[in-house]
């Protein structure tokens, strides 16, 4: 038999063999194959576990060997292992000699003193890992064990302790116990079913209900969850835009259970995974604070740690109070944005994390928030206005979409009819089935060749497209992204030709450069 575990580097990591030999010397334990100081300090509390357990020690040298030798070994998810190999080489009372033959199993662990067992983090990744590389069954911690049986095809068997662990290994339990993944239900519970695509439950100050007004903003978010799109919402204090841009993970449906995949890897790899969490359909929603750190948003550090945009994968960064961020912090944003995956080089070691998230921005007009209003004084000079609005510079404003001035609600707006999530969600429920019959992820992810195929447009709506490009200067990218706006309204109205109004409408949502319009 053969036991792995697993050594967590970016968003592949590493399997490791774990082989213990136990020889005549004075009673030690070494541990040979570049270990940090985690995996080292696993020799005190396996020792301590395998004696709490019930289990004798074996009173000789035992040599622990982690390979491949030149690979770095991190975190505590190798003391089960390590427990269980010595166990397995000094031959405890209990196991069966006659499974010396046992296929191989990836053991992943953190011990307590007492023998109880921790969950760790890379769960997901690891099972994954090991069964693309023809590792069939695993055994980890009781709260991980839903995380691994996301893996199809992989037999999982889920321990409380040491003991059980043991047990399960060396006896007939694990094989005929552990049954084959297949998928667990793991859609939240109230999630509710529109036009046959799923959406998550809406609780008390999730949804769209105590909003009042904001018709274009509301609007902008309805178009940008149905096709996935940047949106950028600009306004004075206290006229609603962050608490609006709060509410948006309402609008987004649930993830399928392939897209689910990648979000759960990166979300396990960050230890960000619930106890006893399986696939996590909810899409991702960040809102880091305006301090963020430039590694922060991108990751890193010593272990190379996902960073916000790829803990957004597959779901929704939010930057409240944008120009507030660091000017290097938002131009890191334009690679990820057109690329959908951020590289991380570190130590002679290379990481590349998915991120292809959606980016919602909410800022202040100037830096006193009062400019262009009619009833405030704005105290900023227009210089004073033209640098806080450098910070996002022209090629990251370029790959926004949507672009949405705000104003304070007057009276009339503030006692309108509240919006209604289920109503909003219908034709995002219409765009992502049409664009999920297309084979697309996102309108807004269409390349060149798909926008020709999927976004032909009538002979009105492409003379207005032109004019509309001349008149305010398009860029290649600001033409392509109004089909794929025009293409995602069309979307939302069940229409497969894309006429004028739809295009009027894109050109409206896209033509805002910025406040000094």
């Amino acid at each position: 038999m053969k036991i792995y575990s697993f050594s967590p580097f970016g968003y592949e990591g590493s399997l490791v063999s774990v082989e213990v030999d136990i020889r005549r010397g004075i009673p030690a334990i070494d541990i040979v194959g570049l270990a940090d100081g985690a995996v080292r300090e696993s020799r005190e509390r396996m020792k301590s576990a395998i004696r709490n357990s019930g289990f004798d020690f074996p009173q000789e040298r035992v040599l622990i060997s982690l390979s491949p030798a030149d690979l770095k070994k991190e975190g505590a998810g190798f003391d089960l292992s390590v427990a269980l190999g010595v166990l397995y080489a000094s031959g405890q009372e209990g196991f069966c000699p006659e499974k010396l033959e046992l296929p191989s199993v990836l053991v992943l662990g953190e011990l307590e003193l007492y023998g109880a067992l921790r969950p760790v983090r890379a769960v997901h990744a690891a099972a994954s890992s090991a069964k693309a590389a023809g590792i069939e069954y695993c055994l980890v911690p009781k709260a991980n064990a839903n995380e691994a049986r996301e893996v199809l095809g992989m037999k999982v068997f889920g321990a409380s302790n040491l003991r059980e662990a043991f047990e399960a290994l060396f006896s007939e339990k694990l094989f005929s116990e552990a049954p084959e993944s297949v998928g667990l239900d793991s859609v939240p519970k109230g999630s509710v079913k529109v036009d046959g695509v799923l959406f998550p439950p809406v609780y008390d100050g999730s949804g769209f209900e105590d909003v009042a007004g904001q018709k274009d903003l509301v609007r902008a978010c309805a178009i940008a969850a149905a096709g996935g799109h940047n949106l950028l919402a600009f306004g004075p204090p206290g006229c609603g835009k962050s608490l609006i841009l709060q509410r948006f993970p309402s609008l987004l449906p649930l993830l399928t259970a392939s897209e689910a995949q990648s979000v759960t890897r990166v979300h396990s790899i960050a230890g960000l995974m619930p106890p006893g969490q399986g696939l996590l359909r909810t899409a991702p929603f960040r809102q880091p604070h305006m301090s963020a750190s430039l590694e922060g948003l991108c990751g890193g550090g010593s272990h190379c740690r996902p960073g916000e945009v790829s803990l957004a994968h597959n779901g929704v960064l939010f930057l409240d109070e944008a120009a507030e961020f660091k000017s290097s912090v938002l131009q890191m944003l334009r690679v990820p944005l057109e690329s959908q995956k951020i590289s991380l080089n570190r130590a002679g070691r290379t990481a590349v994390y998915p991120a292809n998230f959606q980016l919602l921005m909410a800022s202040n007009p100037c830096p006193c928030g009062n400019y262009g209003s009619q009833k405030k004084i704005c105290l900023c000079s227009l210089r004073s206005v033209e640098l806080y609005w450098k910070k996002f510079s022209a090629p990251l404003l370029d790959r926004i979409d949507l672009r949405v001035k705000v104003d304070i609600p007057d009276q009339d707006e503030e006692a309108a009819a509240l919006w209604s999530t289920q109503d909003l969600r219908l034709p995002i429920a219409r765009a992502v089935k049409a664009q999920r019959e297309r084979g697309i992820y996102r309108n807004s992810r269409m390349r060149p060749e798909e926008i020709q195929v999927f976004c032909p447009l009538e002979s009105g709506a492409d003379r207005l497209l032109t004019a509309a490009a001349s008149r305010y200067d398009f860029s290649p990218r600001a033409l392509a992204s109004c089909k794929k706006i025009a293409r995602t309204i069309a979307d939302m109205e069940g229409s497969q030709k894309i006429t004028e109004e739809h295009v009027a409408e894109a050109v409206d949502l896209r033509k805002l450069t910025g406040v000094l319009d």
